[in-house]
């Protein structure tokens, strides 16, 4: 994990890996096949170490589903320094690798739910704060795109479409860009769209 996070996917090197190892280069390949299918484990071990939407504190969970997305969104950039490698190799995995890699990762990323986005969904469905009356796979793939992207987007400026690192220096001008896309996002799913702004969780301790 920590080399491709160094490296990236196409600039690590198995032979590398071997020799800071002390195991012969062909024992990497015995167990995983191909540098892809090495990376696509150390993808997997990256993401669940990671935590889970559910994961939040129980006052945040309290104050529901949008006050839970505003939370962790506004907490991106602590975690990224809390977990930095495997931050590293999830955004790799998203973006950094080939199309084939892409697809196991994809695979993968729907038969396990790592985030744990369903169950997230289904808390807020049941909170009647999630709207029931769009398909429940639709719900889950628009939290997962829409939340990661600007997850992303927070902390990699590459893949920032001008909304975050121009504000730098501005970080309640940022706070505010959080909270507009947890409106946008309620506005979207909430099943009270736009009945009442989304709940802001403090960071503070």
């Amino acid at each position: 994990m920590r080399h491709f996070a160094e490296h990236g996917y196409q600039g690590a090197k198995v032979e590398t890996m071997a020799i800071e190892l002390g195991i012969a280069k062909g024992s990497i390949f015995q167990h995983f096949g191909s540098k892809a299918g090495l990376f696509l484990e150390a993808y997997k071990r990256a993401v669940t170490a990671l935590p889970a939407w559910l994961d939040a504190p129980t006052r945040v969970l309290d104050g529901g589903f949008f006050a839970t997305v505003a939370y962790w969104l506004e907490r991106t950039e602590h975690l990224v320094h809390e977990d930095y490698i495997p931050y590293r190799v999830s955004l790799i995995g998203n973006y950094g690798t080939d199309l084939v890699s892409k697809r196991d990762i994809n695979r993968w990323l729907v038969s396990e739910d790592p985030y744990g986005t369903l169950e997230f969904v289904e808390f807020g469905v049941a909170r009647d704060e999630v709207r029931a009356d769009i398909d429940l796979e639709m719900l889950v793939s628009m939290v997962d795109w829409l939340a990661g992207s600007l997850q992303d987007a927070l902390v990699t400026e590459e893949l920032d479409p001008g909304l975050f690192h121009r504000w730098r220096s501005q970080p309640e001008r940022q706070k505010h860009r959080v909270e507009q896309f947890a409106e946008v996002l309620r506005s979207a799913i909430g099943r009270q769209a736009a009945s009442k702004p989304a709940a802001v969780i403090s960071l503070e301790p």
